[in-house]
């Protein structure tokens, strides 16, 4: 049964288990359908001029706590990083449906020594554009499942109030000694792309 954190809370990932090493980490939205006729009418209903809210979930890979090279972000343009410990399985354009809407597999014993936090990161496409924040989603979470035994290790709901905010700072997985812990960070900010989060990465 899957341990379910709290923001702000951190937990052992490999201490307690240390022959964990393929994770699947799964993240789910649902967009919040909206009355026809009001401010946002329409938004997401398909109906014309409608447009669906296409969230990318990515990872970037810090190392000694910063973003160096452009390898290094895994999203939909660039699906699997140089050492194979980082593989997106692709884009989903509307999060619609049941289940994980993206899922990034995490090979551990593959990421680089040097690389010592992978910071799981969520953005609205053409947010600006399309007046869309993440007050406009429901039910969003990131779960880790062990890939070997398919089990659900750790659950974080993302229940915090995001209207207006168009970027979301989700989670981390990172080292402590030899061991990989896993982090519920849950922030948000008015970042309008993902380059923008880059910037608080890149020193």
């Amino acid at each position: 049964m899957a341990i379910v954190l709290q923001k702000g809370q951190r937990i052992d990932l490999t201490k307690g288990n240390p022959t964990l090493e393929r994770l699947v980490v799964g993240l789910g939205w649902d967009p919040i359908e909206q009355k026809r006729g009001g401010l946002l009418g329409g938004l997401f209903g398909g109906g014309s001029g409608g447009a669906d809210m296409d969230i990318d979930a990515s990872v970037i890979m810090l190392r000694d706590d910063s973003f160096k090279h452009n390898n290094d972000l895994v999203y939909f343009g660039n699906l699997t990083s140089p050492c194979g410990g980082v593989q997106h399985t692709g884009d989903n354009l509307t999060g619609e449906g049941d289940g994980d809407d993206e899922q990034v597999i995490v090979q551990l014993s593959r990421i680089p020594q040097e690389v010592n936090r992978l910071i799981f990161v969520v953005n609205i496409y053409d947010c600006v554009r399309r007046k869309q924040d993440f007050g406009q989603v429901a039910n969003a979470y990131i779960r880790v499942v062990n890939d070997t035994t398919k089990e659900e290790l750790i659950k974080f709901n993302l229940s915090d109030n995001y209207q207006g905010l168009t970027s979301l700072t989700v989670a981390e997985i990172y080292r402590h000694g030899s061991d990989w812990k896993f982090g519920a960070i849950g922030s948000g900010s008015t970042d309008a792309n993902l380059s923008a989060m880059l910037q608080h990465y890149s020193k």
